[in-house]
């Protein structure tokens, strides 16, 4: 179990970059993978849950080199994909499970796809349902709504789907499959979620139109190749910008970042709370809106965070709740339930670890309460497997008064391998 001593008399100081986002790096490897020509993905997240997406293509026999955090792909068009030999093994990727269940669905062939034992009992029923509506055929565990699935793709036909959930994974599937469907697909969201898909089916050319809510695709000709810059993701931005904002005397800038509107909300929250915080050299790259974000200490106060916002935040919730520790008076998430169905039960998660480290907090149906500030002591927690869990966690044992205990650090290995590094760099004594 690693033990994090509690950090006295520190400050978060500095300059830095985290690595690439992962929503992305997983998009330009799908996208990559079934366009014909060379695809260069540079700044790529050289992740375990990125790496799951790299070697499903693999399987079909895509060419795939790697040099660092550089990626090659040799692309051959959808046309070029060959029926794996083999079940494909998605990890802990809930990601890489949702989109290849959609372009897996469009594919005149049969697989099998299966993941650990957290992403089995991950929901698939909600990419299952609208890919069986264009014609997809599926069987697996409790009426196809657990991995692992057989399916016996090819054959789809467009539709029109309101869409039930906030997600842009279902929606990313569904415009996946709508590119290989006859006809037009259409979705249709509540609210605006990340548009990483859209933006990047753009770049590939694809048959693509958005207005406001509504996203239409159809049966796109060949992609093409092209060269993809993965910013800096906001979601590891997160942490170190949390950090940053709940310890005295600090002052950090994180270049690079990506700031697409569909991911700022985190930002959004810090400006709310009061939180000392700027974006500068602002530039688009391949469609995406990049940016230096500076943020120095200030004291928060606590707001209430629900609507349309959650969505454009729900990765971020819970290095937010301990931002909301720190802060004063009452902080209220709501309409975050899509957080039961993440690697663990999240909202479960984060109330039980802070709880045990001396916050106050409840947790609601579709989220929780907290009251600051608190306080933070020692002790003994659970990461749940949950790289963002585990995070949290090392950044509230920056400002706890004892040792934090950790059963397990190997899961950040699936968004951020070099967190614990980029954390130390920007440790200063004050």
């Amino acid at each position: 179990m690693p033990v994090l001593p509690n950090q006295d008399s520190i400050r978060i100081y500095g300059s830095l970059e985290v690595p690439g986002d992962k929503s992305i790096s997983h998009r330009a490897v799908i996208l990559g993978s079934i366009s014909k020509g060379t695809t260069t993905i540079n700044n790529f997240l050289d992740s375990e849950d990125c790496m799951r997406t790299v070697d499903a293509f693999r399987l079909m026999g895509v060419e795939i080199k790697k040099s660092g955090n550089t990626l090659q792909i040799d692309g051959k068009g959808k046309s070029g994909l060959e029926e794996p030999l083999e079940p494909i093994y998605f990890g802990n990727s809930g990601t890489t499970a949702r989109l290849m269940l959609g372009l897996l669905t469009s594919l005149p062939f049969s697989s099998l796809v299966y993941g650990d034992s957290s992403l089995v009992n991950r929901p698939m029923d909600r990419v299952i349902v609208p890919l069986a509506k264009m014609g997809g055929k599926f069987i697996g565990r409790k009426q196809t709504n657990y991995l692992p699935i057989a399916l016996d793709g090819g054959n789809l036909h467009g539709i029109t789907y309101h869409m039930p959930v906030n997600s842009a994974q279902v929606k990313s599937a569904i415009l996946l499959a709508g590119i290989g469907a006859k006809g037009v697909t259409k979705v249709i969201e509540s609210y605006p979620t990340r548009n990483h898909t859209e933006n990047m089916l753009r770049a590939f050319g694809a048959n693509i139109k958005v207005k406001h809510n509504e996203i239409e695709v159809n049966a796109s000709g060949v992609l093409r190749g092209t060269d993809v810059y993965v910013p800096g993701d906001i979601s590891s931005a997160a942490f170190l910008l949390t950090a940053a904002a709940i310890i005295p005397g600090s002052s950090l800038i994180i270049k690079n970042v990506g700031i697409n509107e569909t991911r700022s909300g985190v930002i959004e929250v810090l400006e709310e709370m009061g939180a000392s915080i700027s974006i500068e050299n602002k530039t688009v790259v391949g469609g995406e809106l990049l940016g230096d974000i500076h943020i120095e200490y200030r004291a928060l106060s606590g707001i209430t965070i629900e609507g349309e916002i959650i969505p454009r935040l729900i990765d971020e919730i819970p290095i937010i709740a301990l931002l909301a520790t720190q802060a004063e008076g009452k902080t209220i998430i709501r309409n975050a339930e899509e957080l039961k169905v993440k690697e663990t039960d999240r909202i479960q998660a984060i109330v039980d670890v802070l709880t045990s480290l001396g916050a106050h907090i409840d947790a609601t149906e579709d989220g929780m309460v907290i009251i600051g500030k608190s306080t933070l002591k020692g002790g003994t927690v659970k990461s749940y497997h949950d790289h963002r869990i585990a995070m949290m966690a090392v950044i509230a044992s920056l400002i706890t008064e004892g040792n934090v205990t950790i059963d397990d650090l190997s899961s950040v290995s699936i968004s951020y391998p070099s967190f614990m590094n980029d954390l130390k760099a920007v440790i200063q004594k004050a």
